[in-house]
């Protein structure tokens, strides 16, 4: 049986203004009826394969289970890192637990924001790869190229094995065009994909022997394992005391069993703007375009309207995406850009760099729809049966009228159900706390009003989701 290990790491800033530092491109619907990662889950299935083992950060700890969740696919199977230290030691922890359960599973290794666009060619490979690490073999996935690409690193081939793979000669950086081009006439270089195929044991084996530092930090990181919730949390100051290093850094171009196995799949790892308009689907113009959307002769672009409409008219090659904050406007040919963006808005600590407008919690979610000098205005909703943190402000009081569902608010000592049409007032430091007992959603308006009312004017007493 398999065990996908899927890592959920990395922030996507090219594809701001969707992917934010807080809830990026791996957990955005971009193509396709789920999200890249819920996508990278469901293109399994035809496989023989175990529950799969997510790796993400802390921070995105709930949206990920939230996604794992609607695909029934939550077993207590997230790892968190407490921070990046990019896939070696990532995959180090997936391949020690599943050792330490006395398995030796064959891991699938998979990024959560690829594109597949064959999903059974994906699959495909991954049975005519299995032989190859059942032997022993650490597998990596070639993707035949379909041009001179300068944004990926290759893999060039060396002799055949069987009918299926090729031992791996070299792994080459990214390349200029000419040198891309050379690689593409020879007929002998794929694009590395960052997918593999290995036994837990094998890892394990060849981490050890390239890269000691990283294997002894990681199984010392796995001796204080903690269970929250559906979370596997490890030692925090043994894996801060990890390098950092990248899989084929720390180990493929060093073992002396890698192999390839050409995969054409449709695949894209959605890297800007421009690759996403590639595999998507388009109009007799060109054009692709999600939400509302009108364009007059306008040809080859990407338009994307979170709320509202966005109409273009007498442009091409052009990037548009409107959310409910922010808009970028960029020429294709200089999407990659937008990540200069990004870093300037970090520099300046602006909220558009790490939030939506409308942030998730493990809760449920909301929407700051206004505010000002002394006021903000929200949109809450809270899932059936969860309950926002018992806390306290020092600095604001709270309005809350309930929009639909019902309300079990606590404010000190005192408890109340409150429906629809009905409000409530939370002075300045008093102890509140609310929770929806219904079987809908509840839907409320908070007005907060005070000297100062960031998110960070929380003191929590208790939080059933380990905040506190």
């Amino acid at each position: 049986m398999i065990l996908p290990v899927i890592m959920a790491g990395g922030s996507g800033s090219r594809l701001w203004p969707l992917s934010r530092a807080l809830y990026p491109k791996q957990f955005l619907k971009l193509n396709g009826s789920g999200t890249m990662l819920q996508n990278t889950v469901t293109r399994l299935e035809g496989l023989d394969c175990a529950d799969p083992m997510l790796i993400c950060n802390e921070e995105h700890r709930f949206i990920a289970a939230e996604q794992l969740r609607q695909l029934g696919e939550l077993n207590h199977n997230i790892i968190l890192e407490p921070a990046g230290r990019n896939t070696a030691p990532a995959i180090a922890l997936a391949a020690f637990t599943a050792v330490s359960q006395g398995q030796d599973p064959v891991m699938l290794v998979l990024a959560a924001d690829h594109i597949m666009q064959q999903p059974e060619a994906f699959r495909e490979s991954v049975v005519k790869a299995l032989p190859f690490a059942e032997q022993g073999k650490l597998v990596t996935f070639g993707i035949v190229p379909t041009g001179p690409e300068t944004g990926y690193g290759y893999i060039e081939r060396g002799a055949g094995q069987g009918e299926s793979g090729f031992d791996v000669a070299r792994f080459v950086e990214k390349p200029d065009a000419d040198t891309a081009q050379q690689y593409i006439d020879s007929g002998k270089f794929y694009w590395n994909s960052g997918m593999f195929l290995f036994k837990a044991s094998r890892y394990l084996e060849e981490l050890k022997a390239h890269r000691p530092d990283i294997y002894n930090a990681c199984e010392q990181a796995m001796t204080d394992v903690n269970a929250d919730l559906d979370f596997v949390r490890v030692n925090k100051e043994a894996f801060l005391s990890c390098p950092e290093d990248s899989i084929d850094y720390a180990v493929m171009e060093k073992t002396q069993d890698a192999v390839v196995v050409p995969m054409d799949a449709g695949w894209s790892d959605v890297g800007s703007w421009s690759s996403l308009w590639e595999v998507s689907e388009k109009d007799t113009d060109g054009n692709v375009h999600q939400g509302d959307v009108m364009s007059h002769n306008a040809n080859n672009n990407y338009v994307f309207a979170e709320t509202g409409l966005v109409a273009t008219v007498g442009i091409d090659d052009v990037v548009v995406v409107q959310t409910k904050d922010a808009v970028l406007v960029v020429k294709k040919d200089q999407v990659q850009d937008v990540k200069k963006v990004v870093e300037a808005l970090k520099k300046e600590k602006r909220s558009e760099f790490q939030l939506h407008r409308e942030v998730y919690r493990p809760w449920g979610k909301y929407d700051s729809i206004d505010n000002g000098a002394r006021y903000q205005v929200k949109r809450i909703t809270v899932k059936p049966g969860e309950k926002l943190s018992i806390q306290m402000h020092h600095h604001r009081a709270e309005h809350w009228i309930v929009v639909s569902g019902t309300a079990n608010v606590t404010i000190d000592d005192e408890t109340a159900m409150v429906t629809e049409n009905e409000s409530v007032y939370i002075p300045i430091g008093s102890v509140h706390s609310l929770e929806n007992p219904g079987k809908i959603p509840l839907e409320l308006i908070e007005v907060q009003s005070g000297a100062y009312l960031g998110e960070d004017d929380i003191v929590r007493f208790e939080d059933r989701y380990g905040r506190a």
